[in-house]
């Protein structure tokens, strides 16, 4: 394929992967903006309001995400995470440095990521099912039903996989926007001033004009960017010029024509309470209309809950998130994963804020807080990457960022007014992922210092082995290890119990990188000790699915003694228990973390070793 195909073949993939949330935010946007302004359809309150959403999607969409924040790619990948990794502080528990307040930013947008993705599956379905009480309000109990039903099977297809499902989302999406922006045209010509509304003093107007009330608007207004993050976070499944390439040419003249559509209509119409997207179409439309956006909400579901699963494996394999299983459901396509765990949680979550609120309405008050913060720990993030990665001058990467925060903090602020609304729920969420990721990652951290003791008889080991007083055993074996050590501590408890050692003994270190994926060549290590001891490190990228076979096999051409089909694999078993004198974690997040770590996947499972060649070894840890 050449270049330009592959980059129209990406625009087109775009369509499907990263747009579905900002390509249905027109089904409750502006009737939600209508509801925060009283229902006013004076001339001046709907241009001011159109030209709102214009310059939103400009300044936030365009320019911040697409045109400066998609240059910071960690190796091609996105989300705020690889950001996090790009900057690289270290979260440090007892200190206050600037490093810990920029890994604390980026944790706490990252864990809000996951009350979007409960909450947009709810509010889209929802939105897309209710366009049908314009034709009768007969149906309206039949709404809710429905959507539930939806939802229950948009999360039950998960375990199947959308591999081939996915083929067909960019040409959905594709014909979606084409039929949005065609609608939103036509009843443009009805009223083509509106177009006045693309003046940036109209907005400036507008919020002078409403004071402090138009903080209440913005918060409304800012629901037309709340899939802005998918745009840096699924970069990596298109790339950076097939995600701009169809934000320039589709995506937001589609989304402005629709826009406008919805505020000439109402110019026309003003005393129509019905949601003006589906209002506007003609009678004829309006249920082939709540199909294609039925289907389109799916799509932007299915986005949002796959960019859950790539959430959770990245936070997996940089430390933050206990080990969960993982499955890959296409054999092609590597960001096709399921998360059993957090696909049924996040369905039942899903379904309680559903039922709970009852229509897209209610459920707007919910919305939009939750991304408004993400949003704003990412400008945080981003001038570090300006000042320490691309080198800007101070006054630059300064002005910038204050530029920038002034319009994050704007919707930030508008989106607190809608707490008691809802807004409480993802900021919960957010938080209690915040607290488990940090439990976790400071539990890991003392039970590795727990076990640094036994790494000190590592020299006591080779003396033993060198001098011959070990037993040495037929066959090879390979030591798990997250320590780069030729003796590690699961070696030296063997050594311990056993007072024996295979002729061929592996210490295999694995760790993971904060890039997304490593260079074969600098994949891994391969050093041969004496007496039949090798040392093996091997890393791999944050996105990657470790292959320990291919590594064992690459050392066996190295030399390595190992059979294949018979090697024994040992891995620890710890258990942790309170430090009888000093305990360094408080009782409460001691229980999260025992809790965590006794149901966390352990490294046989991670890694996918035979059962019946795999030994483990328990140990008491005090934390």
């Amino acid at each position: 394929m050449s270049g330009g195909n592959k980059l129209w073949g990406g625009a087109l993939a775009a369509l499907g992967i990263v747009f579905g949330d900002i390509g249905t935010s027109p089904l409750y946007t502006l009737q939600t903006v209508m509801s925060d302004t009283g229902n006013a359809t004076d001339r001046a309150t709907l241009l001011g309001s159109f030209s709102l959403l214009v310059w939103t999607m400009m300044l936030v969409v365009a320019l911040k995400y697409a045109t400066l924040v998609m240059r910071a790619d960690n190796n091609g990948e996105g989300g705020i995470l690889a950001l996090l990794s790009l900057v690289g502080p270290r979260f440090g528990p007892r200190s206050f440095s600037r490093a810990t307040l920029l890994a604390a930013a980026g944790l706490f947008g990252a864990a809000l990521l996951y009350g979007d993705g409960a909450i947009t599956p709810a509010i889209s379905v929802l939105s897309a099912v209710g366009g049908i009480s314009v034709v009768t309000h007969a149906v309206d109990p039949y709404v809710l039903p429905a959507s539930v039903v939806i939802l229950l099977g948009i999360f039950a297809v998960q375990p199947l996989g959308t591999a081939h499902i996915g083929r067909v989302f960019g040409p959905v999406m594709l014909l979606w926007f084409l039929a949005i922006g065609l609608i939103g045209l036509v009843s443009l010509l009805q009223a083509p001033a509106v177009l006045a509304g693309l003046d940036p003093l109209l907005a400036l107007r507008f919020l002078v004009k409403h004071g402090a009330g138009s903080l209440v608007i913005l918060g409304a207004v800012f629901l037309s960017v709340t899939g802005a993050e998918a745009l840096y976070a699924d970069m990596s499944h298109v790339g950076r010029a097939s995600v701009r390439l169809s934000l320039g040419a589709l995506v937001l003249p589609t989304l402005v024509l629709s826009y406008a559509g919805q505020v000439a209509f109402l110019i026309h119409h003003p005393g129509n309470k019905d949601n003006p997207f589906f209002a506007m179409l003609p009678h004829g439309l309006v249920l082939p209309m709540v199909a294609l956006a039925t289907v389109a909400t799916v799509i932007a579901s299915q986005a949002i809950i796959t960019g859950s699963f790539t959430l959770t494996r990245q936070a997996m394999q940089l430390g933050w998130m206990p080990g969960l299983n993982i499955r890959q459901t296409s054999d092609t396509e590597y960001g096709q994963i399921y998360v059993p765990v957090v696909n049924w949680v996040l369905m039942l979550v899903t379904l309680a804020i559903a039922i709970g609120f009852g229509n897209s309405d209610r459920l707007s008050g919910a919305y939009g807080t939750a991304v408004s913060t993400t949003m704003l720990m990412t400008t945080l993030l981003i001038f570090d990457v300006m000042r320490d990665r691309w080198r800007w001058p101070l006054p630059v990467a300064l002005g910038v960022s204050l530029f920038l925060a002034l319009i994050d903090l704007a919707f930030f602020s508008a989106n607190l007014l809608k707490i008691d609304q809802g807004g409480y729920i993802p900021l919960l969420i957010g938080l209690l992922i915040f607290g488990l990721m940090t439990t976790w990652r400071r539990g890991i951290d003392l039970v590795l210092k727990g076990l640094k003791p036994l790494t000190e008889r590592a020299d006591d080991v080779l003396r033993e082995v060198r001098e011959g007083r070990l037993v040495r055993t037929p066959g090879a074996a390979v030591f798990l290890s997250r320590y780069d050590s030729p003796v590690p501590p699961l070696m030296a408890r063997h050594v311990a119990s056993f007072r024996s050692l295979p002729e061929t003994a592996i210490a295999l270190a694995v760790r993971f990188e904060e890039v997304p994926r490593v260079a074969p060549e600098k994949r891994m290590s391969v050093r041969m000790g004496e007496n039949g001891l090798w040392q093996i490190k091997v890393c791999f990228g944050f996105v990657e699915i470790p292959n320990l076979y291919a590594v064992l096999e690459e050392a066996k051409e190295l030399g390595c003694k190992v059979d294949l089909h018979g090697v024994i694999f040992f891995a620890g078993d710890d258990d942790v228990v309170p430090h009888p004198q000093h305990p360094q974690m408080s009782r409460p997040r001691r229980q999260i973390f025992g809790f965590l770590y006794r149901n966390a996947v352990r490294a046989p499972d991670r890694f996918a070793l035979p059962r019946d060649r795999l030994v483990e070894i328990g140990h008491q840890i005090t934390v």
